[in-house]
């Protein structure tokens, strides 16, 4: 029997300034057809703070969530980073700059990553591995600092990036906790995006889509499927019907990617999805927990709840997390 898993506490920092997406500056040098699908993505505004890389946007997520907690830096046990998409140096640490920065000089540190947005799953199967490799081990912090690779924030055709950082305290028990995990990929699509770097400044980095029908027609066929079978197995495995689920939640990409994931499985997504996909754009690995936590706020979701978090990325990747929060929440689940 696995190790139980689950999220103690959660913080995110979202920077206050906004960006309206009709004032980007790429929009300029945007065709026709490319204005057109970037101002159709259900994207009014996204966060931005400029003075903060990625590291920073973790660091200041990580402070809140320790702060909320009362859990003195120098005490944290277990560090992982979920690694940015373009690191600021090469053959340096992020990970244990992270450390330095916040102080954690006893924590176990690494990070991961390599999924894009579906990279927060490997990060919570690091955390429940430790904790059942160690029984001493009390507490994971994962956190990860969303940042866009290149100078634009408008990825064509797929979604506008804000700025965020989050942080998740995870353990054995807790108010969210984890009934089980599902996680496939198919490295056919490694590099249907890109952004080539080595021979080029920093102001010129484009993201590059290697074919744009594919991912449109090929890899959104792919996705429908793998969704459907992999919600299947994940119901059948806990013993449950799409009955007994009270909500679904997923990345924000576009209003047409969430109308995709209701369409392709037969649900409707909690309406923290689209309120936060308006007014933040697209979060990278953080998006998914915090429409979570926002419904949570908002009382979209009953008192004792299940829900199935989806998460998919292009390269590609795909995730459900199967979530109870509520009742009993010091009572230890095994996955």
């Amino acid at each position: 029997m696995a190790a139980p898993l689950a999220v103690r506490a959660a913080s995110w920092y979202l920077p206050s300034h906004r960006i309206a997406v009709a004032d980007l500056p790429e929009l300029a040098a945007l065709d026709p057809h490319e204005r057109h699908t970037c101002r159709s993505l259900g994207i009014e505004t996204v966060t931005a703070d400029d003075t903060l890389g990625a590291d920073g946007l973790a660091l200041a997520a990580a402070r809140q969530v320790l702060a909320e907690v009362g859990l003195d830096p120098a005490d944290l046990q277990a560090l992982v980073v979920v690694e940015s998409r373009a690191p600021d140096s090469l053959m340096a640490s992020e990970a244990t700059r992270l450390q330095d920065l916040l102080g954690a000089r006893k924590a176990t540190v690494f990070s991961v990553g390599g999924l894009g947005c579906v990279s927060v799953t490997p990060a919570l199967l690091t955390a429940r591995g430790l904790l059942a490799a160690d029984p001493h081990l009390e507490h994971v912090l994962v956190v990860h600092g969303n940042k866009p690779a290149t100078p634009a924030r408008y990825r064509h055709p797929v979604t506008v990036n804000g700025d965020s950082g989050q942080a998740l305290l995870l353990g054995r028990t807790g108010p969210v906790r984890v009934l089980d995990i599902a996680q496939e990929t198919n490295g056919a699509h490694w590099d249907l995006f890109r952004v080539p770097f080595r021979d080029r400044p920093v102001a010129e980095w484009r993201e590059e889509c290697r074919d744009t029908a594919a991912y449109s027609f090929q890899l959104a066929l792919e996705t429908r499927h793998r969704l459907r079978t992999m919600l299947t197995g994940l119901l059948h495995r806990a013993g449950l019907s799409r009955d007994d689920i009270d909500g679904y939640a997923c990345q924000n990409l576009s209003a047409g990617g969430l109308a995709f994931t209701e369409d392709a499985l037969g649900i409707r997504l909690l309406p923290a999805c689209r309120d936060n996909l308006d007014g933040y754009g697209h979060l990278g690995p953080n998006d998914v927990l915090l429409n979570l936590y926002t419904a949570l706020d908002r009382g979209q979701l009953p008192d004792a709840a299940r829900t199935v978090l989806i998460n998919v990325s292009p390269v590609a990747a795909w995730s459900l997390l199967l979530i109870e929060t509520g009742h009993a929440e010091d009572r230890t689940h095994h996955l």
